[in-house]
């Protein structure tokens, strides 16, 4: 029974910091990558439509990202689907393509999105740490129910510490490589 608790709370874990490794793919860095793109919907014959969907999103040179919609009609909506996104990129249109120039990053700018990235972290380590606490009290519990000797809950906590240093090092790792990635030209 504790040990289907700790592979359910180890799942749960590395959902927390594959979802913050999602959350840091949306920022901005200097560099041209089509995840920025992700949460651009267009509104493609009524309906909303992920951009990575209707268009073909490539990455012809370092600071540019260039956008083939599959049907020629959807390029003024893709256009302006991402002008109203809050990437702060502006599309241009030629007619086949569009072109999204990524400008380079200021000084300001970019420890502002370290700041971003650094609080991702944090809420994805309160995650992990919550997960934690859930299945140490149930561990708890059963130990004070008879369910489990005591030996036993000690090992099943030192496990799910183990587990979480783990998760939290991998979250760690992620955050010093996005911080590298933002003060790099």
């Amino acid at each position: 029974m504790i040990d289907k608790l700790i592979k359910d709370a180890s799942g749960r874990m590395e959902k927390s910091v594959l979802h913050t490794r999602g959350e840091m793919a949306h920022i901005r860095t200097g560099k041209a990558n089509p995840s920025l793109l992700d949460s651009v919907k267009v509104d493609y014959y009524g309906t909303s439509t992920p951009l990575n969907q209707i268009a073909s999103i490539n990455v012809p040179e370092p600071r540019l990202l260039v956008i083939l919609p599959y049907d020629k009609g959807s390029l003024s909506a893709v256009e302006k689907a991402i002008l109203a996104s809050d990437l702060g990129l502006t599309p241009q249109n030629d007619g086949k393509v569009i072109r999204l120039p990524i400008p380079m990053l200021t000084s300001e700018r970019r420890e502002d999105l370290i700041k971003v990235v650094r609080r991702l972290a944090e809420e994805g380590r309160v995650s992990i740490r919550n997960i934690r606490r859930d299945i140490n009290e149930q561990i708890r519990k059963a130990e004070k129910e008879g369910d489990i000797s005591e030996d036993d809950a000690k090992r099943w906590l030192d496990e799910v510490q183990k587990d979480t240093d783990m998760h939290i090092e991998e979250l760690d790792r992620l955050l010093k490589s996005r911080e590298k990635e933002i003060r790099e030209e």
